[in-house]
């Protein structure tokens, strides 16, 4: 592998979402249920499939949606699901933490980071709430993070491409900052060429038919008349872009 080629990590929460991504060439997946809610820690058999993925998963590790503060019982969840994903034989986790002025809550980092040890880890975006992130930065590096996930604290990527590039100097070669939110095939590359980042991060979801709203499955509620599930054709989209820089 080239030292200059830019990783691509798609995140999915469905078999055919895992499926899509590995199939659209990404090189790394965060493995999640419920993206609707910005992703939740997946189920045992979706884990499972993603341990013969021929490409490293990382599962996120959030054991409720809402906010980033936990307390004990949402520790306890949450060491037991790390301890899940060595089970599995996968080799990562992308897990978060933060107190309530959206620090980052180094007590609890500590413990997840400790629980996950042998794992690669990655920093998730409760890294974006942060009040300081040149400080909140060096914190990741002193915990032994691989990376971290972030738009530079915006809700798109592109629109904090400074700050994005400052992050990526003050890495320097300690740790990765991956940009993700707002990523799309169509801008990808620009997003790349104006930060510096060697990593990036997006769901590339396509629109999957849902049901007749007159169907039982509609009328109940079950089932909206349209979904979204990764894109095997927007994830290849996205890979040749990345490999065109």
């Amino acid at each position: 592998m080239s030292a200059h080629r830019v990783l691509l990590e798609v995140c999915v929460d469905t078999p055919a979402g895992l499926a899509a991504a590995i199939a659209g060439g990404a090189d790394r997946v965060e493995l999640c249920s419920a993206l609707a809610l910005q992703g939740l820690t997946p189920a045992p058999g979706l884990m499972a499939q993603a341990a013969s993925a021929p490409i490293p998963v990382y599962p996120m590790i959030r054991p409720r949606h809402g906010d980033f503060c936990y307390d004990a019982r949402d520790l306890d969840a949450m060491r037991r699901d790390i301890d899940a994903v060595r089970g599995y034989g996968l080799p990562g986790v992308t897990i978060g933490a933060s107190q309530a002025n959206g620090a980052l809550d180094l007590k609890v980092l500590r413990t997840l980071v400790e629980q996950a040890e042998g794992l690669g880890t990655t920093l998730h975006r409760a890294f974006d709430v942060v009040p300081d992130m040149s400080e909140a930065l060096e914190i990741a590096v002193e915990l032994g993070f691989e990376r971290v996930l972030t738009s530079g604290g915006t809700l798109s990527a592109l629109d904090a491409t400074d700050r994005l590039a400052a992050l990526v100097e003050q890495a320097g070669e300690r740790i990765s900052i991956m940009a993700g939110a707002g990523v799309r095939p169509g801008n990808i590359a620009e997003l790349v060429r104006r930060t510096g980042v060697r990593e990036a991060h997006g769901s590339f979801g396509g629109p999957v038919p849902g049901a007749d709203p007159r169907s039982q499955l509609g009328a109940m509620g079950f089932v909206p008349p349209e979904l979204r599930d990764t894109s095997q054709a927007a994830v290849a989209e996205a890979v040749k872009a990345l490999r065109a820089l």
